[in-house]
């Protein structure tokens, strides 16, 4: 079976310094790790699984992920590093020697983005796609070119010399623009000037054809209308530049106005320090000296770029592109007993806790529940946490509502959700002119919970129905995330959420939780006291198994403790999407556990965790946990967070034997990390089925949507031909 090949197969032996218990050679290093992520974000790119404009996407998707990376992980090593600070991360290295290990995988990892984007333009080509440079331009195109830079472009951009009266501008983060060298035509004085390209505009310009798509990058336009910029004035040079500032945000801890602290703090964003800046290859030597001293960037901040500046950009191509070369769409269910109660998500919840699997099942079923929420007279009030929301947000719409009707409404914003910050400021402010009480939760900690609890009058009684999420609450992202909701109308559960919604808004920590675990105070501690449960049911010579579910790993003393584990007997599976720092398969160290990482189709973003308790995996008596935090230290110590029990037997063997089982079966898109921290693509034989856990998700609807089918039942079936 594909499971024992995954769970049991043997890494090849690995000793020395990485099976020192002690050593800092047991930990692989966070950044690196996540610059192993996007090598695989890229390489699904080159996937020939993949529908080839959905390559195109993950090739986009690279080049964002690396871009946040650089504006936040690298600001902060290089502050480190400048003030002098040589404390080692977790695998002993100093923020200087990471910064040099980043710099060289980095600049390796962006010339084969310009390598793979080559490649799929050519493939684009032959499916009468194309995207064109200024010299591919004719005749018969310069009339469209005209009017189109005329009539959508020229009224937006501001050409700017460079020269004593003017000085150079200000050009923000993600700032992209082009510097040029002029010549006056009636006595050749010479010009520098620079023109930001408008964020403003499309990006590409989409040019007449009469068959397929033809593009042009905007920049190309430009240039090629640079006369009408500058009158009188001949373009004699010219590279294109884009800048990556500081991003990451410091609040006053004396702030009196969060809020206020906050629109201050984004403000300074704007104006951080550059920490990299990408210049076409070949630039005027004159003009690339010009900017980088201007901008005040070292030579080892500079990355040249033999093609397209700005690869993220490549996205509005995706979403322009023909159907037949896209993932074929798929529509996500409504489980079947919210359509045998006619929508009614309360009746639905009453008969039994609803586990519902995003994107699959459908987050419209969340919305319904807090609208329900909002037009039921019965209900009297409603809490719940926002991190990330949509622009226009129908959850944030429906608290409005309730709030508007009445109804007690409690809402927690989280200023602190990265890049975010802005759009949350201004949800905060309509909930607080609706009539909702907004609180902001630690100033220290982020609230990164998702909890949503409603309060309804049922005769004598008021019955709280609760949802726990492992995903934020935007409709957008729930399209590609895969996330779990449980609904619950379960009394200890909805008595546990109230007291923790007690604690965000005022900071005295509950007692009596009867369920619940909550970072920063004990969801650490319960988690390492089951692993250690786990060690303790190997020692006595029983079935003894962990399967962890999880976007990152690099908590120490959680990896500590599945090491100890390990070495007892437990036998550890890990499906980690991201970042991992715990080193599989060495020798007297982590012989039990095996890593993968599940990337495709969908986002994985689920947190579950399950122990066989004695009883082996999977199993009926399994303890099955869902939460909204990945292991790590941010998460454990400087997050509120949850962690749930799944008590319901029905809800509990839908994420044991469909969700995890089907992850861990996964060959299709699955990658294995090996003892030396490479990942490798999980093997699968010429001509054998390659079992995919998206498309299992796809087509067998979940327990919780009265589906039936186990992922190891689907996968032998395939392998019998049954």
């Amino acid at each position: 079976m594909i499971e024992a090949d995954f769970l049991n197969a043997p890494y090849p032996p690995a000793e020395a310094d990485e099976s020192d218990p002690k050593g800092p050679g047991r930990f692989f290093n966070r950044e690196l790790s996540w610059l192993a992520f996007n090598w695989r974000v890229l390489e699904e790119s080159e996937n020939p699984r993949v529908p080839l404009m959905e390559r195109l996407r993950f090739l986009s998707i690279s080049a964002t992920n690396l871009d946040e990376f650089y504006t936040v992980r690298v600001a902060g090593l290089r502050e480190l590093a400048l003030a002098g600070n040589s404390a080692p991360a977790l695998d002993g290295r100093s923020p200087t020697d990471q910064l040099v290990l980043i710099d060289g995988d980095a600049r390796a990892l962006m010339a084969d983005q310009q390598r793979v984007l080559r490649s799929l333009c050519k493939e684009m080509s032959q499916a009468a796609i194309r995207v064109l440079t200024r010299a591919d331009m004719t005749e018969a195109d310069q009339p469209f070119l005209t009017d189109y830079f005329l009539r959508q472009v020229f009224p937006i951009l501001s050409p700017l010399a460079i020269d004593p009266a003017h000085p150079f501008p200000f050009l923000p983060n993600n700032g992209f623009s082009l510097a040029m060298q002029l010549r006056r035509k009636s006595d050749g004085r010479a010009l520098r000037a620079i023109l930001p390209v408008p964020a403003q505009s499309p990006r590409f310009v989409v040019l007449p054809a009469d068959e397929g798509r033809r593009y042009l990058p905007l920049e190309e336009l430009l240039l090629l209308q640079a006369e009408k910029l500058f009158p009188g004035y001949a373009l004699v040079g010219d590279c294109a530049f884009s800048i990556l500032r500081n991003s990451d945000l410091e609040v006053e801890e004396e702030s009196e106005d969060l809020v206020r602290g906050f629109e201050t703090a984004l403000k300074r964003r704007r104006r951080g320090e550059v920490v990299r800046m990408k210049i076409s290859t070949n630039a005027p030597p004159a003009l690339r000296q010009m900017v980088q001293d201007e901008l005040k960037v070292a030579d080892h901040e500079v990355f040249e770029v033999d093609g397209l500046i700005g690869i993220s950009a490549l996205s509005e191509l995706v979403d322009q592109a023909p159907p037949d070369l896209l993932w074929q769409p798929f529509t996500p269910r409504v489980p079947e007993r919210v359509l045998d109660h006619e929508g009614d998500m309360f009746a639905a919840i009453r008969q039994k806790d609803m586990l519902l699997h995003h994107p699959y099942e459908t987050f419209d079923m969340v919305i319904r529940f807090l609208q329900q929420a909002a037009h039921d007279p019965d209900v009297v009030a409603i809490k719940q946490t926002l991190y990330r929301t949509s622009r226009n947000s129908p959850i944030v719409d429906a608290l409005c509502e309730a709030a508007e009707d009445g109804k007690s409404v409690t809402a927690l914003v989280e200023l602190k959700a990265r890049f975010d910050e802005a759009a949350n400021i201004r949800q905060s402010r309509r909930l607080e002119r609706a009539g909702a009480h907004v609180v902001y939760g630690f100033l220290n900690y982020k609230t990164h919970a998702k909890i949503s609890t409603v309060v309804r009058r049922e005769g004598d009684s008021l019955v709280t129905y609760t949802h726990f999420g492992t995903g934020n609450y935007h409709p957008i992202t729930a399209r590609i995330y895969t996330d779990v909701s449980l609904f619950t109308c379960d009394a200890a559960l909805g008595r546990d959420a109230t007291k923790l919604f007690n604690y965000l808004s005022g900071y005295a920590q509950p007692e009596g939780m009867e369920n619940l675990t909550y970072a920063p105070v004990t969801l650490k501690p319960r988690l390492l006291d089951l692993i250690a449960a786990e060690a303790e049911h190997a020692r006595a010579g029983r079935p003894a198994v962990i399967w962890a579910k999880m976007n990152s790993l690099i908590e120490d003393d959680l990896i500590d403790a599945l090491y100890a584990a390990s070495q007892a007997g437990v036998k550890i599976s890990l499906v980690v999407r991201g970042i991992c720092g715990l080193r599989p398969g060495i020798k007297g160290l982590s012989d039990n556990i095996r890593v993968k990482s599940v990337i495709g189709r969908f986002l994985e973003h689920s947190r579950i965790v399950c122990f066989g308790s004695g009883h082996g995996l999977p199993s009926s008596k399994a303890r099955v946990f869902i939460s909204s935090a990945d292991w790590m230290r941010r998460n454990m110590s400087f997050r509120v967070e949850t962690l749930i029990e799944i008590t319901n037997a029905t809800v509990r063997r839908q994420i044991v034997d469909q969700i995890m089982a089907a992850n861990l079966h996964d060959t299709a898109q699955s990658w294995v990390l090996r003892p030396n921290g490479r990942y490798e693509r999980a093997q699968v034989p010429d001509g054998a089925f390659a079992f995919s856990c998206h498309r299992f998700f796809m087509e067998n609807p979940s327990l919780s949507g009265r589906g039936s089918a186990g992922a190891a039942d689907v996968v032998d079936l395939t392998h019998t031909g049954d």
